[in-house]
C-alpha cells in the first residue's frame, strides 16, 4: 500500500528492505508522513537522485508497522521528530538523522559516507 505521495521508490516491508541493503551498497531509507518536516526532504531526494546515480533512495510510511525495523533502531533512540533518514552502506548504518535536513546537509553526509 502506498503512504507516500512521492516519485521515490516506497517499500512496505522489512523483508524489502532488507533485499534493498543486499542489493545496494549504498542506500538512503526515509521514514516519514507526508508534513510539513517530511515533503521537503523527499523533494530534495527527488532532485539530487540522477546525481547520485551509485545510491538507491527509498521511502518508508512512518506509521506503516514494517517500518520499527527504523523507528526501533539504536541509531534512532533519542530522535523526536520525523522523518528519521537512515544512510545504510554494505547493509550497515554509517548515519541516521532526525526532523528536516537542507540540501546542504544531505549532500554532505552522502559526499562523506558514499
Amino acid at each position: 500500500m502506498k503512504y507516500l505521495q512521492t516519485n521515490l521508490l516506497e517499500i512496505d516491508t522489512e523483508a524489502e528492505l532488507k533485499q534493498l541493503m543486499k542489493d545496494h551498497e549504498n542506500l538512503v531509507v526515509v521514514l516519514g508522513r507526508m508534513g510539513p518536516m517530511c515533503i521537503p526532504v523527499y523533494d530534495i531526494l527527488e532532485e539530487i537522485e540522477d546525481d547520485y546515480p551509485h545510491v538507491k533512495f527509498a521511502v518508508m510510511g512512518f506509521d506503516n508497522p514494517d517500518g520499527g525495523i527504523i523507528r526501533n533502531h539504536p541509531a534512532c533512540r533519542g530522535f523526536m521528530g520525523i522523518p528519521f533518514t537512515m544512510y545504510y552502506k554494505n547493509g550497515e548504518v554509517v548515519k541516521a538523522t532526525t526532523s528536516i535536513q537542507n540540501y546542504q546537509q544531505i549532500t554532505d553526509i552522502l559526499k562523506e559516507k558514499f
